[in-house]
């Protein structure tokens, strides 16, 4: 089962107003396209070893709330704006939680920064530079942070125009992706 699929079930196991939430097509066993994303990349890293499909599920659970706030989201039908928040805050809530519990106190740390790295890059409208954030963490959560990370993440905070560039470098990918 992929890992879209597992949210969508451990969703609608909590029950209550989030599982009403899950599009009615993923509910039915509908697979949303899934394509090797933040999840994918931190499920694969050392860090994540003995724990991968743990890391992916909560990664995923995290990543679709953060899709509800600024994109379109795979697994939930975000409805209202309103109502997209606070499905999106509580899934948020529901992979912190699990990554607590896996006692991971470092990647909860880089959830933090690329949380805010990457609402800050929505706002301003540089989407490029939220995605090379996603990917960046991903890598850190599942490798381990590095010196050319951090500095990464320091040049989004000041709002540096050489963070693109340094957050793609950070999560291994070319600097320039366009084609």
């Amino acid at each position: 089962m992929s890992s879209l699929l597992r949210l969508a079930a451990l969703v609608r196991g909590e029950g209550g107003m989030l599982a009403t939430l899950v599009r009615e097509d993923v509910a039915l066993g509908a697979d949303p396209p899934q394509t090797r994303g933040p999840a994918q990349l931190a499920a694969s890293g050392p860090r994540a070893a003995g724990s991968r499909e743990e890391y992916e599920l909560l990664l995923e659970a995290i990543y679709e709330g953060y899709l509800l706030h600024y994109e379109r989201p795979r697994v939930m039908d975000g409805g209202k704006d309103d109502l997209r928040l606070l499905a999106g805050d509580r899934l948020y809530a529901l992979g912190l939680s699990r990554l607590v519990a896996l006692g991971d106190v470092p990647a909860v740390s880089e959830l933090a920064d690329l949380i805010t790295i990457s609402a800050r890059a929505q706002e301003s409208g540089e989407r490029e530079l939220a995605e090379a954030a996603w990917m960046a963490g991903a890598r850190a959560i599942g490798w381990g942070g590095s010196e050319e990370h951090q500095r990464a993440k320091e040049l989004a905070f000041t709002g540096s125009s050489e963070a693109l560039v340094a957050l793609r470098s950070s999560a291994g990918a070319p600097a320039d992706t366009r084609p």
